[in-house]
């Protein structure tokens, strides 16, 4: 090898940057390694059960109905579109017929992405009992 090879700029940030990432994965794999040999194997059903503050968890029904999950999300794709508009209402005169044109482009998919979830119903309350 030359000596001009090794005058980039940027020869030693990679050099540092490959010694980084296989020391990371020597680290990585010498703890996984110890940590299969040192633990200790017995499990027990208190040892994998789930555990939280408090009392032991019970299953209790969710009382919640989907649709206000469904309701929420819509309401956030759609609002947080329409906060899109507000950069593009302002350098409106900048952009001119290009971005006049991207704009009706994000309107028209917004209005085929309302219509879809009006067709499915995604907007309609029902009343589960």
């Amino acid at each position: 090898m030359t000596h001009m090879e090794f005058s980039h700029p940027y020869f030693g940030v990679f050099v540092m940057f490959i010694l980084s990432f296989g020391i990371f994965l020597s680290l990585v794999f010498i703890a996984r390694f110890l940590g299969r040999k040192i633990a200790r194997l017995n499990t027990e059903k208190l040892k994998t059960t789930l555990y939280e503050c408090g009392p032991e968890v019970t299953k209790q029904p969710s009382s919640i109905s989907i649709q206000f999950y469904l309701m929420a999300l819509l309401f956030i794709l759609f609002d947080i579109e329409i906060i899109f508009m507000f950069p593009w209402a302002i350098n409106f005169q900048i952009l001119g017929w290009f971005g006049f044109i991207e704009m009706i482009l994000f309107i028209l998919l917004l209005t085929i992405g309302f219509i879809y979830a009006w067709k499915k119903g995604a907007l309609e309350w029902h009343n589960i009992k």
